[in-house]
């Protein structure tokens, strides 16, 4: 099941910190990382350990399909992002 950051994010980055699939963007070494705005879960490689929705202090980090009803867009937002890339 696809996760998804929505907007009670803090970017304190404590999910980029305990993934172990390496799926959330940007990635630490990333040049866009520092400037980053929003963080993206990787759909296609989240292995669904749930360690980043555990890490997460404000509780941003949901199952696709169980957004609150004033984040469903974040789901569109996320799916758009790894579209763009490359």
């Amino acid at each position: 099941m696809p996760y998804v950051i929505a907007a009670p994010c803090v970017a304190d980055y404590s999910c980029v910190e305990v993934c172990p699939a390496q799926c959330i963007a940007p990635l630490p070494d990333d040049a866009a990382f520092d400037r980053a705005e929003q963080l993206f879960i990787d759909p296609d490689r989240c292995i669904d350990c749930e360690a980043c929705v555990a890490a997460c202090p404000v509780g941003a980090i949901h199952e696709a399909s169980r957004l609150p009803e004033q984040w469903t867009h974040y789901r569109e937002l996320n799916a758009a992002h790894f579209r763009r890339k490359p």
